[in-house]
């Protein structure tokens, strides 16, 4: 099974729902079940994209930015998701951006241009960093981004909080 980047766009509301349900449960089950259109399984891009501009740009005002998206902020109230019923326990528990650091993220997500970045996907590949065809990892990273982002815009959209967390 591969370790994968999961996000959830949840309403504040359903948040509670599944506060509640955790804490009448026996079994502190969360019943943890946002719809699939909701959900992101964002793979390894964005620790990839991570990764490259950690190596060829260490002091970029992205990187900030793509580990928030993908880390969220804290537990900020979410720790009754600490359960196997969410994830698989490798990793943190899921962490939480509220609608208003999402629309944030949402905002510096769109204005960022990783154009340049991706231009040091040689120099990165020669130093290690990943194998395989240059053109087929920068297309996936583009793409990765791309997903990321356009979730970000949605959940801006419609007021909703975001959920990480690794699976």
């Amino acid at each position: 099974m591969a370790v994968t980047q999961q996000l959830a766009r949840v309403s504040l509301r359903y948040l509670e729902q599944c506060r509640e349900a955790a804490r009448t449960s026996p079994f502190g089950d969360p019943q943890w079940d946002p719809p699939e259109d909701d959900t992101m399984d964002l793979s390894w891009g964005v620790w990839e994209l991570l990764g490259l501009c950690r190596h060829t740009q260490p002091d970029a005002g992205q990187i900030p930015i793509l580990r928030r998206a993908i880390n969220g902020d804290s537990d900020c109230g979410v720790s009754f998701l600490d359960h196997p019923a969410v994830y698989d326990g490798y990793g943190p528990p899921p962490t939480l951006l509220t609608p208003a650091a999402v629309g944030h993220v949402a905002g510096e997500l769109a204005a960022m241009d990783i154009g340049p970045l991706l231009e040091a996907i040689p120099a990165y590949r020669e130093a290690g960093g990943f194998s395989g065809s240059i053109a087929e990892h920068r297309t996936y990273l583009v793409d990765h981004f791309t997903l990321l982002r356009e979730f970000y815009r949605a959940a801006g959209k419609r007021e909703m909080a975001v959920v990480t967390w690794i699976d």
